[in-house]
């Protein structure tokens, strides 16, 4: 399926495009009239397009006014049931006085025009059963109602919560020591009344639109954020999303999607440009970051342990995975010799792995720090995190540290030992042939550079001192330094069993708590083995 979607040139002068994607992302700093071009693609067909403004009062009534699904549409759509505020949407954004942007006050009428089109839906289906009795033909299938699409989205979004419609009035449920509890739709957290408001407003606009949502982000947590935007595109595949942001993580995790940077404002006019490539280019993120929140550079992918940690922990930074440890590196080093980015405090952060300490150290001066474990994955597996989830699991946290203990020292870490120490003798070679610097030299002498560093790295006291390190650890026993240097990223996906959880599900269930009320005492637990040079 294609859309068709309109855009300023620098000009003002409209100009058309198709895509075969059902999502646009048009990204910029503050201030570089991202609402502004939202509301000019919308004034450009008013009949087309439904725009969804940042502002958003998310109150109203526990009893919703009922009424029928056009009049509802209409309040929703125009901002009246008056056909003569329809033209240009005057009502629905303040007779053009804010027409930019206005605190939105129209969620009753979203949940009444969602629960009008339900009632109409059902009537219809209805209707084709009696045709169908009448004549002997099989009866229609069940429908899915928008009623049923909403409490599907919202337990995608909100797994541990369910929507219940009972006689116009919404509640969240949940399950509490076997007893189903539930709460008024009035008494949700912000969070999940955004949840509601943003998939009523989509699943009531009528076909065949286009969809403007300005600041996608307003009120979610992040972990939600792109799960909803997702499920809602999913569920709604005749339409076309814009949204309009500064979020770049949003933007980098809606891979899928076409970008569109705001490159300049001057007050009227913009200049665009169309990102052609998944990854946003650095001069984007300079812009962007450079007037927004700090940097944090660290390893893996976007949905990776890295970043959904980081994110949690350094939640006031801008937490943006850069894949290697190398990258974090390189990127680290050059956003901090950038004085575009002089307002902005750049760290990076890399797993320990087989690094000296004068590595480490060297690292430091860049603003690159190193874990406390060998790799992200050990954070899991720390001595405190692993009390603390036992106790949740009303289990004897001594007894399962004693258990777990035993389990990675005896049986996974002695039983790798060989491994480990070739590992660590591969990993500082490669060091070392890393430090040597020939780019800038003549062919002769890049040669006698390279043979004399060659001639410098001593095979036997590089594997003798691994021996020692890794020898004198195991004889220790000490946990800690264990999980300092032992690189087994799967360990952590073995232990779950200890505290009465599946293997499989352990990290997620970390993961899972680090986004609830649990989140300080986890963050405490794992406090001493991140960088304290980072501030948090």
């Amino acid at each position: 399926m294609s859309f068709t979607y309109w855009l300023p040139d620098e000009t003002g002068k409209k100009v058309d495009f198709t895509t075969d994607v059902s999502s646009i992302i048009i990204i910029g700093a503050n201030g570089s009239g991202k609402s502004k071009l939202g509301a000019w693609i919308e004034q450009q067909n008013y009949r087309q397009v439904h725009r969804i403004g940042a502002q958003r009062n998310l109150n109203f009534n526990e009893n919703i006014a009922l009424k029928s699904y056009s009049q509802a549409e209409d309040f929703v759509f125009y901002g009246s049931d008056d056909k003569n505020c329809h033209a240009h949407k005057d009502q629905r954004w303040n007779w053009g006085k804010s027409y930019t942007t206005k605190l939105m006050d129209d969620f009753e009428n979203v949940l009444a025009a969602l629960i009008g089109l339900k009632n109409n839906e059902n009537d219809q289906f209805v209707s084709e059963c009696k045709i169908a009795k009448k004549n002997n033909s099989t009866p229609p299938p069940i429908p899915q109602t928008s009623i049923d699409k909403l409490k599907a989205i919202w337990k995608e979004v909100l797994p541990e919560r369910e929507l219940i419609l009972d006689d116009s009035k919404f509640y969240a449920a949940f399950e509490q020591n076997g007893m189903k509890k539930q709460y008024s739709a009035n008494q949700m957290s912000d969070g999940e009344r955004a949840v509601l408001y943003l998939t009523a407003q989509v699943l009531c606009v009528p076909q065949n639109k286009i969809l403007i949502i300005d600041e996608p982000e307003v009120h979610l947590h992040r972990s939600i954020m792109n799960r909803l935007w997702l499920s809602l595109e999913k569920y709604r595949t005749d339409c076309l999303f814009i949204f309009i942001t500064h979020d770049t993580q949003f933007a980098s995790l809606h891979s899928n999607a076409e970008k569109i940077w705001i490159k300049e404002y001057d007050g009227n006019n913009w200049k665009l440009e169309k990102i052609i490539n998944n990854e946003l280019p650095e001069e984007l993120l300079l812009d962007i970051l450079g007037s927004r929140k700090n940097i944090l550079f660290v390893e893996g992918e976007n949905n990776s342990y890295d970043t959904q940690l980081y994110s949690e922990i350094f939640n006031n930074y801008h937490v943006i995975a850069c894949g290697s440890c190398t990258q974090v590196i390189s990127r680290t080093k050059a956003f901090r010799n950038n004085m575009s980015l002089h307002n902005c405090q750049v760290y990076g952060i890399i797993d320990r792995d087989y690094r000296s300490e004068y590595e480490i150290e060297s690292y430091k001066q860049d603003g690159i720090y190193t874990l406390e474990v060998a790799e992200v994955e050990n954070l899991f597996i720390v001595e405190e995190l692993i009390r603390f989830m036992a106790e949740r699991m009303a289990k004897s946290a001594d007894d399962v540290f004693t258990e777990i203990k035993k389990y990675v020292i005896d049986t996974r870490f002695s039983n790798q030992m060989q491994k480990q120490i070739c590992q660590g003798v591969v990993a500082h070679i490669k060091y070392l042939l890393n430090c040597i610097e020939i780019s800038k030299k003549n062919n002769s002498e890049a040669k006698a550079t390279l043979n004399t560093a060659l001639a410098n790295i001593n095979y036997d006291t590089i594997k003798q001192e691994q021996e020692t390190l890794f020898q004198a650890v195991m004889a220790s026993q000490d946990y800690s330094q264990v999980i300092k240097i032992f690189n087994e990223k799967n360990i952590a996906k073995s232990i779950g069993h200890y505290i009465g959880l599946q293997d499989k599900d352990y990290c997620t269930t970390v993961i899972a708590l680090l986004h609830s009320s649990c989140r300080d005492e986890i963050i405490t637990a794992l406090s001493s083995y991140l960088p304290t040079e980072i501030p948090r």
